[in-house]
């Protein structure tokens, strides 16, 4: 990766001290829900964000969620610590993704309703959603460095016009930037010192392997399925469920989750 790229992801400022601790205790298997909940009170943005995101019908709670405190009991620890780095992420970055023609909305909005129906998806297993309901959100996370030195380099116009004449997005950032989004994303998370099980899962998107496969490629499915650039259509719907049964994942949760988040 070149020296460009590393030196912007050094540049990115340091997730806040409510995420470190919402990291240090989701790792810590003594932690309980009460220490997280009590982290999560001292951040009021954080509790807004998950208070709103809990009464949201997308995630499936049948009763308004009035209390942090119960939010945070339904979502679990995996879930909320999603919600923070992803809330955290959204406060700190700098959003310029002209090089990929869309602007931060759009970014956050394709984060969300992957992460939606990956809380859906594995919902019934904890294990999984750990890292699903983190990963989920970030996927292109890389995309605002590479639109970064795109910009700064004068490149945004040629990218993006060869971008929506179809050119592949991983060879065309490769040239271009010297690194696709996923291998910058890997080296953000590097930088923050994630959990090796984010990072490895992330790593490995665009070829699951190793003992994250099974993460990997529901990853790579919620990439496919909901595209940072192209529109939801049946032939995303019809490569992503193709992807699923290829790594024998839960196809009958996934087509319920999306019911549940596209309608």
């Amino acid at each position: 990766m070149n020296e460009k790229i590393l030196k912007q992801i050094k540049a990115l400022p340091p997730l806040p001290k409510s995420v470190l601790e919402i990291q240090r205790i989701t790792s810590d298997p003594e932690a309980s829900i009460a220490d997280l909940i009590k982290i999560v009170k001292e951040d009021p943005m954080l509790t807004a964000n998950l208070l709103k995101a809990a009464n949201s019908p997308l995630y499936g709670f049948a009763k308004q969620i009035k209390t942090v405190d119960m939010a945070v009991s339904l979502f679990g620890m995996s879930t909320v610590k999603g919600f923070a780095i992803s809330f955290a992420i959204r406060n700190s970055l700098k959003f310029d993704l002209s090089a990929y023609g869309i602007d931060e909305t759009k970014f956050h909005d394709v984060a969300s309703q992957r992460n939606m129906i990956a809380v859906n998806w594995f919902k019934k297993d904890r294990n999984k959603l750990d890292i699903m309901a983190t990963n989920s959100f970030l996927i292109d996370l890389g995309a605002v460095v590479i639109s970064l030195i795109l910009k700064n380099e004068d490149l945004s116009d040629e990218f993006k016009k060869r971008l929506y004449n179809g050119e592949d997005r991983d060879a065309l950032e490769k040239e271009m930037a010297g690194a696709t989004t996923t291998e910058v994303t890997t080296k953000i998370f590097e930088h923050w010192k994630f959990s090796s099980d984010l990072i490895e899962s992330m790593a490995n998107i665009n070829n699951p392997e190793g003992d994250y496969k099974t993460e990997s490629a529901a990853l790579l499915v919620l990439k496919t399925l909901i595209d940072l650039i192209k529109p939801y259509n049946e032939e995303s719907v019809n490569k992503a469920f193709e992807i699923a049964q290829n790594y024998n994942l839960d196809t009958d949760a996934l087509k319920t989750a999306i019911e549940i988040v596209k309608g």
